[in-house]
């Protein structure tokens, strides 16, 4: 199981840099060709806005798996042990409802706009709008397989570094 954590783990993070990397290329030839020509790509900000659009949900269940979203934790830090248990039980079940109702609106809206068209693409809205039901459906997978730390002890996913140190997010969650 911890091997299949890490490989779905190390394919969302290339499939966030492998979008990253995409837009930087587009952005970075639109204003190549811009100055050198005079022309500028006319699909070239809509596909990195959509890029960046895919890019946050995506990314946004790595960045609760490590603690990267923005926690006011003064309460749980003033309730006994067993009371910050039940306190982070009940915020992951309320971020499980919230997450699985997001996929269902999200689904909705996509098959909404599955006829209506980019203007300079010309791709199907449904591919733009897809991004919300799977990056929550992401969240969804992230949320479950860290739970259990994060219920029975406040732990997030650590990032180790080279040295083998805990890496913490300062201003986040977990530092």
């Amino acid at each position: 199981m911890k091997r299949l954590e890490h490989l779905f783990v190390l394919l969302n993070g290339w499939a966030l840099i492998a979008m990253l990397g995409a837009m930087t290329l587009i952005v970075g030839a639109n204003i190549g060709l811009r100055y050198v020509t005079g022309q500028s790509l006319s699909w070239a900000d809509e596909a990195a806005r959509y890029l960046m659009i895919w890019m946050t949900f995506s990314g946004a269940g790595l960045a609760l798996r490590y603690g990267g979203h923005v926690a006011i934790t003064n309460l749980q830090e003033q309730l006994p042990n067993r009371g910050q248990q039940v306190m982070r039980a009940v915020l992951a079940l309320g971020l499980l409802l919230f997450f699985g109702y997001m996929v269902h609106v999200g689904i909705q809206y996509a098959q909404r706009m599955q006829f209506q068209v980019t203007p300079a693409l010309r791709l199907p809205f449904l591919y733009v709008y897809a991004a919300m039901p799977v990056g929550f459906s992401l969240l969804i997978v992230h949320l479950c397989l860290i739970a259990r730390p994060f219920i029975l002890a406040g732990q997030f996913k650590s990032r180790a570094s080279d040295d083998g140190t805990a890496d913490t997010m300062p201003g986040a969650a977990s530092g």
